[in-house]
């Protein structure tokens, strides 16, 4: 006598609710990535070292508006900003950038996000912008705080205000090219481990180990070579968008502006078909 199959009603009850679809699940991977970044809603340790980074870059911001309203003198620009914080950037970059993408992979939660409609450029468009919302946040924030000291103690009355917003708008939109360029590169590396101390130190080799060649290229008899030997190196790279975009670096481009502004947004773009082609392996698998 064969064995009959039977379906016991325990008495769950079915979800009559809304269904928010792909764009919730993207939003809520954003809000998530974005909390994870700073470890809102974690343990203690996890806040150290984010908040720790932010309020060195706040005293820095404090005590060049101190200076700007004692003396009238700006020792530091908004353009100028980005750079002279870079490792910290790039620290933040390494510690962040794991926390987001790799902790997923240990874990083995992406099969289950996959699972839902959710696709992999859903995954990946919410990460990113996750990760360049936290580093502009580090670097606008602190801007802001120069602006106010700036703004409340110039001399020129309104005038004085439209100006240094004149001069913050461009400020805040290089912090944005900063925050867009080290998220590319930083959820790239980190997506190939699911070990956070692995993606950590290939985030910061990355950045540190490309500075060498830089000074190798610019130190060539050629003097096309020495005005293109910063695009080498994403931090210098960054620098001759800068100096472009009217900063003051103290580097030599020539003509070749434009060029550190084309290699800029093509890197970011590369970075990411990479990052979306490795995410669409992933939810294949």
């Amino acid at each position: 006598m064969s064995e009959a199959g039977v379906i016991h009603d325990i008495g769950y009850q079915r979800y009559d609710g809304p269904r928010l679809g792909r764009f919730a699940m993207q939003q809520a991977l954003y809000v998530h990535g974005l909390r994870a970044a700073y470890g809102l809603g974690r343990s203690a340790k996890a806040k150290i070292f984010p908040w720790l980074v932010f309020g060195i870059m706040l005293l820095v911001a404090v005590i060049v508006a101190a200076i700007r309203s004692l003396t009238g003198e700006s020792v530091l620009s908004y353009l100028e900003f980005a750079g002279q914080m870079s490792f910290l950037i790039i620290f933040f970059t390494a510690i962040v950038a794991p926390q987001l993408v790799s902790r997923d992979l240990r874990a083995g939660t992406l099969p289950l996000y996959f699972s839902r409609p959710l696709r992999a450029a859903d995954y990946v468009s919410a990460k990113f912008a996750a990760m360049v919302s936290a580093i502009w946040l580090l670097l606008g924030v602190p801007q802001f705080i120069m602006f106010l000291g700036a703004a409340f103690t110039t001399k020129d009355g309104v005038k004085g205000v439209f100006n240094e917003l004149g001069d913050l708008l461009p400020g805040w939109g290089y912090s944005l090219l900063w925050a867009l360029m080290f998220a590319a590169i930083g959820l790239l590396v980190a997506s190939f481990t699911g070990k956070q101390a692995f993606a950590a130190g290939g985030i910061v080799a990355v950045f540190l180990v490309t500075t060498p060649i830089v000074g190798v290229l610019s130190s060539l008899p050629s003097t096309t070579a020495n005005q293109l030997a910063f695009l080498s190196s994403p931090m210098t790279l960054l620098a001759g968008v800068g100096q472009w975009m009217g900063g003051r670096f103290d580097l030599e481009l020539g003509r070749f502006g434009p060029i550190y502004g084309i290699e800029a947004v093509c890197l970011i773009a590369v970075c990411l078909l990479i990052l979306l082609a490795r995410y669409r392996k992933v939810a294949s698998l």
